[in-house]
């Protein structure tokens, strides 16, 4: 059982996918780029999602070496977008927060790019998997399930518990509100009493 787990394990890093996952702050008016140089004919592949502030949403855009436009989105709260390269060079994937005037947003970007190699170099469509082999290559896409499923789930958490923040903030904000309102309600309501007995009292020395 040690010999399959440590040869699973040495099969499991055999793999030319290059990923990146990064959360960062865009602020009010503001645009952010990331650059990336790539070889001509690689796939890459970008998910996003804003995870708090304002309505959840930037508009975002991809640019290849010579400025056109591959991917171009208004006020997406989420997305994907996959292509293939057609030449060497730089590529630019931006958010833009310049249609926000007050509001920061937190994004979260996975950017993935290459080819996952087989785990097994002379693995082939028509060759026979031997019973450990089969098992590392049943283990590796239980694992890419699982690590994908915790950056869902983790995504998740976070946008649920920027939004009951936000929530606690209004009702913190209300409450306070209503207890000034009811003091001030209060102080009126005892002055203009005051007031009536102050009234009285100058209207009987006047008889007097």
């Amino acid at each position: 059982m040690l010999c399959l787990g440590l040869s699973c394990l040495l099969l499991l890093h055999v793999c030319l996918v290059f990923g990146t996952e990064l959360t960062f702050e865009l602020p009010d008016n503001n645009k952010q780029c990331f650059y990336e140089e790539l070889e001509k004919d690689v796939k890459f592949e970008i998910d996003f999602q804003v995870i708090a502030g304002g309505n959840y949403d930037v508009d975002s855009f991809v640019i290849d070496p010579l400025d056109n436009v591959l991917y171009d989105e208004k006020k997406k709260q989420y997305d994907s977008f996959s292509h293939t390269t057609t030449m060497k060079g730089v590529y630019k994937v931006c958010f833009s927060n310049e249609f926000s005037t007050f509001t920061d947003k937190t994004v979260y970007l996975e950017f993935r790019h290459g080819d996952e190699e087989p785990l097994i170099q002379t693995m082939t469509g028509t060759m026979a998997l031997t019973q450990l082999e089969s098992s590392c290559v049943s283990i590796h896409e239980i694992l890419k399930v699982v690590a994908d499923s915790q950056t869902w789930y983790r995504l998740r958490e976070a946008h649920d518990r920027t939004k009951a923040e936000h929530l606690l903030e209004r009702v913190t904000y209300w409450s306070i509100g209503e207890t000034v309102l009811l003091f001030v309600i209060g102080i009126g309501q005892v002055m203009m009493l005051r007031s009536f007995f102050s009234e009285r009292k100058g209207s009987v020395a006047a008889t007097t």
